[in-house]
């Protein structure tokens, strides 16, 4: 993949699109179709086209996979600890109306978009981990690098 000079281009450019996309799915899924499970697909989309064309060593150096074993761990933490802060306050594990009290709406809300960020931390994630356990898998004996 050396000598593909304008996919590497191209690549460079797209990226950062691609992660812009994914927030605007990310915070328009409460009001329209998306949220945290796509916008981690998205996201992690634009790491694996990074791995693809640069090589999963520049990836891993990019995003390294302690880092995005670190962002698993938070997804989860957040997405159990809204539920948690929700019984701790009277109710029923991701009861969203006892987060704000005095605007149970403004509660639903915050809810909503805490457990959507913990989705998106955690789907993109063990995307990204899935492509650098398989990327990262020896080819077979006589196939060629193309």
């Amino acid at each position: 993949m050396r000598h593909h000079l304008i996919l590497r281009i191209v690549t460079k450019l797209l990226i950062a699109p691609i992660l812009l996309f994914a927030l605007y799915v990310q915070f328009h899924g409460e009001i329209g179709p998306g949220g945290g499970f796509q916008a981690g697909v998205i996201a992690a989309a634009a790491i694996i086209l990074y791995g693809l064309v640069f090589g999963l060593e520049a990836a891993e150096r990019a995003v390294p996979a302690s880092f995005v074993y670190g962002l698993m761990a938070a997804g989860v933490f957040i997405y159990a600890g809204t539920g948690l802060a929700s019984m701790v306050l009277g109710g029923q594990y991701l009861d969203y109306d006892l987060l704000d009290p005095q605007d149970p709406v403004h509660g639903q809300h915050l809810g909503i978009m805490l457990v959507e960020i913990g989705v998106l931390f955690t789907v993109a994630s063990t995307m990204i981990l899935i492509f650098y356990a398989f990327a990262g898998r020896p080819t077979p004996i006589g196939e060629e690098e193309w």
